[in-house]
């Protein structure tokens, strides 16, 4: 996209006597000239220096920024030519080369890839000059620029939104196998617990059990007494009358 051409001054004559400042106006406009032939000879950096000279005379001269700004962009150097646009955004709009201004803002913000202002910039200029095809198609272009920009940071965000939420379910999900594994820690902590509290209890009974001997009544023991003696006794019966029986049948064998 191209700057628009340069804007060349031509001073009007007047009858009426020069002033100081009309001298100090006549100087700035000479630097610009000087400029405008530097430009026409493809030397767009000594373009510039001569209408950087015209703007210590007078920093807010259309001419000297306007010129200034196609010198940069020539230059490739966009952020100086959108500042040089900059400082007659409230004059420029309101002179012949409106128009032009609009285009050449347009197409630093192009160059920028600033599609937002590019599209408004366009769109100022057609409204100064509906016919300007150029202007025209710059305009259809930095709009579709502009709403793939949109639809891309659409995108983005709802993939973001995306990732986040499955970011948070991912992260609920952690948190909720943390909680069930303390859950489970929690009841196997339980039951080892109340295994080994039972262990304690059964180790306690028997050993309760073990410890304590039978409590034994003197009546009882007389009883146990006098059974284990009756026993004996007729264990010993049994005893002499086998004895006895066997020495009868030897008697008979000896008779014999």
């Amino acid at each position: 996209m191209y700057m628009r051409k340069i804007l060349y001054v031509i001073l009007s004559m007047c009858l009426m006597a020069v002033s100081v400042a009309d001298l100090s106006a006549q100087e700035d406009r000479r630097e610009v000239r000087k400029g405008n032939r530097r430009f026409k000879d493809g030397a767009f950096g000594e373009a510039g220096i001569e209408y950087m000279r015209a703007l210590q005379k007078d920093s807010m001269s259309v001419a000297a920024n306007y010129n200034l700004a196609n010198a940069l962009y020539r230059q490739e150097d966009y952020e100086k030519a959108k500042e040089a646009l900059g400082r007659i955004k409230d004059v420029a709009p309101m002179t012949p080369d409106a128009a032009a201004y609009f285009y050449n803002l347009g197409s630093v913000a192009i160059a920028q890839q600033d599609w937002q202002t590019a599209v408004q910039a366009f769109a100022q200029s057609l409204l100064v000059n509906p016919g300007d095809l150029d202007a025209k198609e710059n305009y259809i272009y930095a709009k579709k620029k502009l709403q793939d920009q949109q639809q891309n940071q659409n995108d983005q965000d709802q993939n973001q939104d995306q990732n986040q939420d499955n970011q948070n379910q991912d992260q609920n999900q952690d948190q909720n196998n943390q909680d069930q594994n303390q859950d489970n820690q929690d009841n196997q902590q339980n039951d080892q617990n109340n295994d080994d509290q039972q262990d304690n209890k059964d180790n306690k009974d028997n050993q309760q059990s073990q410890g304590q001997q039978p409590q034994i009544t003197p009546q009882a023991a007389q009883q146990m007494l006098q059974a284990i003696q009756a026993k004996e006794k007729e264990t010993q019966d049994k005893v002499n009358k086998a004895k006895a029986a066997a020495m009868k049948s030897r008697q008979r064998e000896k008779n014999w």
